[in-house]
């Protein structure tokens, strides 16, 4: 770069060449670059910093609108998650009403065809059984009244009926005491010797009587006891039924249930057993490792920290304890060492805090020398009016004369690390 001389005016006058005024121009052409660059500098940092601001800012907007997004799908996935659940709940409700009333229908349809199989046996029973007595009659009556006919003794054409209808009679008896609930057993008693006197009335009249036969008699005998015979088993049917007496399947049926029910009693009772010695066992186990944590605990303690161990074992004898427990040692570490915290001692403790206070003055104190210049000593300068006039375009180039309050203040850093410097340089002298 050429130079240039330096025109300056005194009192009108324009002096020669001055080589100081040269080289102050030079330095203020340099402090301006220097001032430019780092303007520059400082414009291309601030617009970076804004550049990185402005993506960190995107980035975290992105992440936002990221967590928001999958904040709401999560949402929506447990709501839907939710319906579902609550529509598998109705559905299950519903098929498990559906099914219950289906099963109760079932079970009334059941009973009532039950019900209805019991009347139409019960009356084909019936029905059977005093058929099966009035074949009977029909058939011994015949036989009393060829053996009992007398032309001289007329009167004994009675005594068929007789013997026939006392067992007759008695049967109704018998239907009478099951109605009411009484004592049915005299009447079967008197339908059975009814029933044999006619039966032996028949067989004697077939052996003896040529004109009968034996087996006229013989098949007499037999329907005067078949006859009440059936109607007394119908009639016993009916007081059993009356009375709640079970059948001999119902009482087969019971007594398998009785049998099936001991034996889930048994199962469940061999089961509780069986849990209650896996219970016990592990008791017994967690037990003894409680207990073989707690020695080595009491030896380790014992060893290492002798002072604390004495005074410990001292409390727990006092209080009547098993074992030195961790509220004891801790009651004890406190009294011997002075420390809240288990396992801290005072020259731990001391050690500690003068490395805390070390690294205190290590990151807190100002540095000191030629290292401690910071970018700038003052703080932020008011920005200037683009449009104010400057003036020094029209004083010779003379600078302004600068007013109270126009120079930036110092930071409060500067001013720190002044103060520090001068006590310094104080101390050294």
């Amino acid at each position: 770069m050429t130079a240039t001389s330096v025109e300056k005016k005194v009192n009108g006058q324009t002096p020669g060449y001055d080589p100081r005024a040269l080289a102050e121009a030079e330095a203020i052409r340099k402090r301006a670059e220097a001032e430019a660059e780092a303007l520059r500098i400082k414009a291309k940092g601030e617009a970076d910093a804004a550049r990185a601001l402005a993506t960190e800012q995107a980035e975290r907007d992105r992440l936002t609108n990221e967590r928001t997004r999958l904040t709401n799908e999560r949402k929506k996935i447990d709501h839907d998650a939710y319906v579902a659940k609550k529509a598998a709940e109705i559905a299950q409700a519903e098929a498990t009403k559906e099914r219950a009333d289906k099963e109760a229908a079932d079970k009334e349809a059941a009973e009532a065809k039950r019900e209805a199989e019991q009347r139409r046996s019960e009356r084909w029973w019936k029905w059977g059984a005093r058929g099966i007595y009035a074949v009977g009659l029909v058939i011994a009556a015949p036989v009393q009244f060829m053996h009992f006919w007398d032309p001289h003794r007329k009167f004994l054409i009675a005594a068929p009926a007789l013997l026939e209808g006392f067992a007759l009679v008695l049967a109704f008896g018998a239907a009478w005491a099951v109605a009411h609930r009484r004592d049915v057993r005299p009447y079967r008693i008197g339908i059975m010797a009814g029933a044999a006197i006619a039966a032996g009335v028949n067989l004697y009249g077939g052996v003896t009587d040529v004109a009968i036969g034996l087996n006229a008699g013989l098949i007499g005998a037999i329907a005067s006891l078949g006859g009440p015979i059936v109607l007394m088993a119908y009639e016993h049917g009916i007081a059993q039924k009356a009375d709640g007496i079970p059948s001999g399947r119902e009482r087969r049926a019971a007594a398998r249930a009785k049998a099936d029910a001991d034996a889930t009693r048994e199962k469940a009772r061999k089961e509780k057993q069986e849990a209650d010695t896996r219970a016990a066992d592990e008791r017994a186990a967690r037990e003894k490792a409680a207990e073989e944590e707690q020695a080595r605990k009491d030896a380790d303690r014992e060893a290492k920290h002798p002072d604390v161990w004495e005074v410990a074992d001292a409390v727990r004898s006092a209080r009547g304890s098993r074992y030195v427990t961790d509220q004891i040692w801790a009651e004890c570490w406190y009294l011997v060492t002075g420390c809240k915290t288990v396992g801290i001692r005072p020259e731990i403790e001391a050690k500690s805090r003068a490395a805390q206070a070390h690294m205190r003055t290590v990151t807190e104190a100002p540095v000191l020398g030629s290292l401690s210049l910071i970018e700038s000593q003052k703080g932020p300068r008011t920005k200037r009016d683009p449009n104010a006039p400057d003036g020094r375009r029209n004083n010779g180039g003379t600078p302004p004369v600068r007013r109270p309050g126009q120079t930036a203040p110092y930071t409060e850093a500067a001013k720190k690390q002044a103060a520090l410097e001068q006590t310094s340089e104080k101390d050294s002298k």
